[in-house]
């Protein structure tokens, strides 16, 4: 089967109350290495209530062009209307492939995308590539409980769709007054039409544990000892401005929601700072902390695996370490 017609890179640019998702923005940077291997152009689609603000903000981070769609039916999320809006638009411009971040709206958006446009998906991606020889996208997953890593290869649909953790990425550098065609496209749907309603969007519980964006994150592992352990941590976290993550382990333990967990079966984050507390730095919860800009480990076990992908360590008792930290900050911000 030939794919000639289809032409170009999108990156799908998440909105929510006509306020842009970060993870949109980090996707412009893998898309734009990946748009210039396969010679074509890297477009932001942006949809929601008022985005050409956000549709320019694309093209400064490194969008050839812009496609945009409007309406109140967009302001929040629906199945319904973006299903529509993205099938009518892939429909349209044939995109070749289309990269769509891993959000709780994304991991909805992408299967029904999917299903709409009868071709596969590769969901929660942690790496990209493209083969030029077979014009071919290569999405890379983690597998059988984050022991392996696949890499997947959608040869016989177009477009190729992949959804993308957030935070595995870091945004572009943004070129200030760079412009770029922003193309309107005209999409309704019939309000009957969209069969679920936001009654009340309650950004406390909405935004309790937001790792992907979180500046500063404060995690605990198995040496944290139970749900109390968690305290001192979130104390900490507190005065940084900071959110608590976890390991695998705390989840499975029962500890702490599964929202908290980092790593390859939980989320994947880039934070300026990253805490580990009693966490022994399992390959997999490594692997979701890849992107932090400083990592700081404080483990009793000196021989702990994490101290070698740490920036800074402290060999020491969390729970002495931890509160100790916490009053010295306090200080510093009296």
């Amino acid at each position: 089967m030939s794919f000639e017609e289809y032409k170009n890179l999108w990156v799908f640019v998440e909105t929510e109350e006509n306020e842009a998702k970060n993870v949109g923005f980090e996707l412009l940077n893998p898309g734009r290495e990946l748009a210039d291997k396969m010679g074509e152009k890297l477009v932001a689609v942006v949809i929601g209530g008022k985005v050409e603000d956000i549709a320019k903000k694309t093209i400064e981070y490194g969008a050839d062009e812009a496609i945009i769609v409007e309406g109140d039916e967009y302001f929040n999320y629906s199945t319904d209307a973006f299903g529509n809006a993205m099938k009518t638009l892939v429909n349209k411009y044939k995109p070749a492939a289309c990269l769509v971040g891993a959000t709780n709206n994304g991991r909805d958006l992408g299967p029904r995308m999917a299903c709409d446009l009868n071709t596969g998906l590769t969901a929660d991606c942690t790496g990209l590539d493209f083969d030029v020889e077979a014009k071919n996208m290569v999405w890379t997953r983690p597998a059988f409980g984050g022991n392996l890593m696949a890499m997947i290869l959608c040869p016989d649909n177009r477009p190729q769709l992949g959804t993308v953790r957030p935070g595995v990425f870091k945004k572009p550098e943004l070129k200030e007054g760079k412009t770029g065609e922003i193309i309107r496209e005209d999409i309704h749907i019939d309000p009957s039409q969209i069969r679920t309603k936001i009654i009340e969007r309650i950004k406390e519980v909405a935004e309790a544990v937001n790792l992907e964006e979180a500046d500063v994150i404060v995690s605990g592992g198995r040496g944290v000892g139970g749900p109390d352990g968690f305290k001192p941590l979130e104390e900490l976290a507190d005065v940084l401005g900071g959110v608590v993550g976890c390991s695998r382990a705390c989840v499975d333990a029962g500890w702490i929601a599964h929202a908290h967990q980092v790593g390859q079966t939980g989320k994947t984050v880039g934070p300026k700072i990253y805490i580990a507390c009693g966490i022994s730095g399992a390959i997999q919860h490594v692997a979701g902390i890849a992107g932090s800009d400083i990592v700081i480990a404080i483990n009793k076990d000196a021989e702990a695996p994490i101290f070698s992908v740490a920036d800074y360590g402290i060999v020491g008792d969390l729970f002495q370490v931890v509160p100790a930290l916490t009053e010295e900050i306090k200080k510093l911000r009296a």
